[in-house]
């Protein structure tokens, strides 16, 4: 191979150099947050009492309606949603379908469980699906409910979709269930699925259904009893709603809700897991809930 000149690398060193270079991109750990980081270690506003941390590897609290983040650890950490994802899947749903409308099971969309017991070839309503969606996680109502969006790959379009356009960006499913597998892409992050959840409580049929203790699903001889699995509700007073997940990649993963004395927060966590003896999620979530809200105003660490 022929080496340049010295003439010619001059040049070459000066067509480099009077190129553009690409914009720089901001850190996204920088960007909602009024402190220098949360990462590693849970961050608080300065003078505040110690925020209690737990199992969850990633975690954000923060203010459901003036949007402040009151502590967080990691938020913006990339991680698997499992089925806490499935809150994209109903916004996107409510959005777009009447609830009314109904849809017809096939066999392929029973190819996940858990499942709430959708049948092939029976009609369900739309929020029929939503209940077996959010209060015991039916993998089988996720993907009845992508044929009322087009199919699998027009769900997961529209899906992605709906998160850019409520701000969380940092958000890619790449299935209506959350059920991952190697090579896929389908991560979210703590500050993103408060985002979601946040605006999905926004709309009355999901926060209805997100405060289920129980509902009644069809089933092969009449109606049958679901229950939310949301231990949240029965735990912890004022709970709004939530939804679990849990995949092998995700690990255990958690957003909900709660409201004392008028203020209401929401409470994001991911990746983590319950060692023997320690704290469970849903004591880190009451935890952190009652930091929260013994929190005096306009103490913050940065917005969503």
């Amino acid at each position: 191979m022929r080496s340049l000149s010295p003439l010619g690398t001059s040049c070459l060193l000066l067509l480099v150099a009077l190129l553009p270079c690409p914009p720089a991109q901001a850190s996204p750990a920088l960007s909602g947050l009024s402190v220098p980081s949360c990462d590693g270690a849970p961050c608080s506003p300065a003078g505040s009492p110690e925020v209690p941390d737990g199992p969850a590897e990633a975690w954000l609290l923060a203010d459901m309606d003036s949007g402040e983040i009151l502590a967080a650890k990691n938020p913006y950490a990339y991680h698997a949603p499992a089925s806490t994802i499935k809150t994209l899947l109903a916004l996107t749903v409510i959005d777009e379908v009447p609830l009314d409308s109904t849809v017809l099971a096939n066999r392929s969309d029973l190819a996940e469980c858990s499942c709430v017991g959708v049948t092939t070839g029976r009609e369900y309503s739309v929020r029929q699906l939503l209940d077996g969606l959010l209060l015991v996680s039916g993998n089988d109502a996720a993907n009845t409910l992508a044929e009322a969006l087009g199919g699998f790959d027009a769900a997961v379009a529209k899906m992605n979709e709906k998160a850019a356009e409520i701000g969380a960006s940092d958000t890619r499913t790449g299935s209506p269930s959350g059920l991952d597998w190697p090579g896929m892409e389908m991560h979210t992050t703590p500050r993103d699925l408060a985002v979601i959840f946040r605006e999905a409580l926004s709309r009355p049929v999901f926060a209805e259904i997100t405060a289920e203790p129980t509902a009644l699903f069809p089933g092969d001889s009449g109606e049958d009893e679901i229950r939310n699995q949301d231990e949240l509700l029965t735990l912890y007073p004022g709970a709004l709603g939530g939804k679990t997940g849990f995949t092998n990649a995700a690990r255990k993963t958690f957003v909900g809700a709660a409201e004392r004395d008028g203020r209401r927060l929401v409470v994001s966590m991911m990746h983590g897991l319950n060692a023997p003896g320690g704290p469970t999620y849903w004591d880190q979530a009451q935890a952190l809930l009652d930091w929260g809200f013994a929190l005096g105003p306009d103490q913050n660490v940065g917005q969503l």
